[in-house]
């Protein structure tokens, strides 16, 4: 790149300052467009009568949620559907990004194993995979495999706690007690632990060994604080149903299998499900829901992209900081 003309002003030849000015007049513009695009349409709607603004959030939603990680009914406001639907995309992501990491990383080293038959296989999972339609992959899991499990009362029963069928898995789950929060305490102590003896360890010669006695007594602790204090809600048979502990949906575990974000198909309540399909036939206001529905996206997409961009960077400086 050519070097700034030594005759123009200091300012003009600051690159950087240029850099951010231009990046700061762009987002003006964007934000600017934006604005008179939302001046447009209000003017639109309200031309046409028809109504618009956000106070149809904290009307009455009246319609129902399943699964839910926080309390709700028909009777809760749309504001806490939108709620609902976003923890239950979160989790999927969670889910999802989990798996996605621990199979990519499997099958990436297989791939570039010295065995043939790791190659081959690896190979072949990825080009099947990448070459079948996402939602034909979710029908597949969906359809295919965990609908055709058996039904409630005759459900797969693994060492009278957990039981598999086609309405979903069923997990024994923790009462609420405080045990569940010292287990919890017990396990944020170690990671506050561990954070402070990163840089100490690389000075002190007994420093590997006191952060896996470390490790070992927060997992010593949960476990016996699981085993000994904390009362289990177990599934039981109830019926023609099964009731207590937790429920993994068949909809949320085809998706997570499939590794997508396409829940909608079949019936999984995510945010596009719940919020822009549900509450947008509700209520009618487009422009305001997808607005909602965008936002939140973007939000998710833009923080996921950051910490993994952050962690990368982290890494190239401690790699830059050991070779230096």
């Amino acid at each position: 790149m050519p070097a700034p003309d030594s005759r123009l002003p200091p300012a003009v030849r600051n690159v950087s300052l240029l850099s951010a000015l231009s990046q700061a007049a762009a987002v003006a513009l964007l934000i600017a467009a934006c604005y008179v695009v939302y001046r447009n349409t209000a003017d639109n709607l309200a031309r046409q009568g028809i109504v618009s603004g956000f106070d149809f959030l904290w009307r009455r939603a009246g319609f129902d949620i399943s699964p839910h990680l926080v309390s709700y009914s028909p009777d809760s406001t749309f504001a806490r559907a939108l709620l609902v639907g976003v923890l239950n995309t979160l989790l999927l992501a969670a889910i999802s990004i989990v798996l996605a990491t621990i199979i990519g990383v499997c099958v990436g080293v297989a791939r570039l194993s010295r065995n043939w038959l790791a190659r081959v296989l690896a190979s072949a999972y990825v080009e099947i995979f990448r070459n079948i339609p996402l939602l034909l992959q979710v029908f597949f899991w969906y359809f295919g495999v965990l609908r055709t499990l058996p039904r409630p009362r005759e459900s797969i029963d693994i060492a009278g706690a957990v039981y598999i069928n086609n309405r979903g898995l069923y997990l024994p789950s923790p009462e609420e007690s405080p045990a569940v929060w010292l287990a919890l305490l017990a396990q944020l102590a170690a990671v506050v632990i561990l954070v402070a003896l990163r840089r100490w360890r690389r000075s002190a010669t007994h420093g590997p060994a006191v952060m896996v006695f470390v490790i070992a007594s927060a997992v010593i602790a949960a476990v016996t604080l699981a085993a000994f204090a904390i009362e289990w809600d177990t599934p039981r048979l109830a019926g023609f149903n099964l009731e207590g502990g937790a429920v993994l949906s068949p909809e949320l575990v085809a998706i997570a299998v499939a590794l997508s974000s396409l829940g909608a198909a079949i019936g999984y309540p995510e945010l596009v499900s719940v919020f822009a399909g549900t509450t947008m036939s509700l209520v009618g206001q487009a422009v305001e829901i997808m607005s909602i529905t965008l936002v939140i996206y973007l939000a998710i997409g833009l923080a996921i992209s950051g910490s993994i961009n952050l962690w990368d960077w982290r890494l190239r400086a401690r790699e830059g900081h050991v070779v230096h």
